[in-house]
């Protein structure tokens, strides 16, 4: 009977655990929302490439202003949309920068391999329990990396790490073609005048049917320094302006997600990205949007 009691007891309080953990994780990711001053910080550390003449990439350091705008919050889905906010602060200029997507026990993920192939993996529900994947998308909401990782509240921190392939970052496939993966390895942590987003990442050669080899090794270390949402008034203007827009675009990419296969993307059409398409100010309807994202995609994407 005793036994029975203490079972009994264990399981109330696990019952009542859960749900309270699941509230700390939404509230620890929607930290991430608001007004922020910006320090993106980037240094390649080591190098492991054969060619004496290898020349590792500059020192990175730039600073911005975003505005994180809480999208979608639902009971298993918290979506963020980030925009920049640059130039006069009087008329400023607002760039729709990335958005991150965070999904509760989710077992449906694109893993990006390479040359802007993304191979579609199922997940065993008892490997993801308790988890959310974070899946980061591009400016134009086509996919970028994603990743499934457990949110960590302990000695007065909240973090959240993960290591996933992703294609290279802007600032570098605009200036190098030497590797063609980046794996990431991602810590978001929230802390008292923010969040920080914290890398160690690798510069990965992938060929088919060979072992990635390392080029380089890079640290990333971004600093996201709450203010006042004041300041970033003119960004959620533009999002309530253009939201419907946007909302087209993402209803678009959800049908291809859903798809649940490989998924293999022109790097352009008509000799322009497809952000450059997409940020028209003369696209906005679905009849417009629908074909212009389904023209990128390789029907076989093998």
């Amino acid at each position: 009977m005793k036994k029975v009691l203490i079972l009994g007891v264990l399981l109330i309080s696990i019952a009542a655990t859960a749900p309270s953990k699941k509230n700390d994780d939404a509230y620890a990711i929607k930290q991430m929302c608001g007004c922020f001053e910006v320090t993106f910080n980037f240094a390649e550390t080591f190098n492991y490439s054969q060619d004496s003449l290898y020349k590792p990439s500059k020192t990175k350091v730039d600073k911005g202003l975003e505005w994180a705008q809480l999208v979608t919050e639902e009971k298993d889905k918290i979506q963020i949309q980030h925009l920049l906010q640059v130039g006069d602060p009087s008329n400023p200029y607002i760039v729709k920068h990335w958005r991150q997507d965070w999904l509760y026990e989710n077992t449906d993920l694109y893993e990006y391999n390479a040359d802007n192939k993304w191979d579609f993996i199922q997940l065993d529900k008892k490997d993801v329990k308790g988890q959310w994947t974070q899946k980061v998308y591009q400016v134009d909401d086509s996919p970028r990396y994603e990743g499934t990782g457990t949110w960590v509240h302990v000695d007065g921190k909240s973090y959240w790490e993960n290591t996933t392939s992703a294609p290279l970052p802007r600032r570098e496939y605009t200036t190098r073609s030497d590797y063609n993966v980046t794996m990431r390895g991602n810590r978001h942590e929230i802390t008292d005048y923010g969040w920080v987003h914290d890398q160690d990442n690798l510069k990965i050669i992938r060929k088919e049917g060979q072992e990635d080899q390392v080029l380089a090794a890079e640290k990333g270390y971004n600093t996201y320094k709450r203010v006042d949402d004041s300041r970033c008034a003119a960004a959620a203007q533009w999002w309530k302006d253009n939201n419907d827009k946007w909302s087209t675009v993402r209803s678009k990419w959800d049908e291809v997600y859903n798809r649940n296969t490989d998924l293999h993307l022109h790097e352009k059409v008509d000799n322009k990205v497809l952000f450059k398409h997409l940020f028209d100010e003369e696209i906005k309807t679905k009849d417009q949007i629908d074909p212009i994202i389904e023209s990128f995609i390789i029907s076989n994407p093998k």
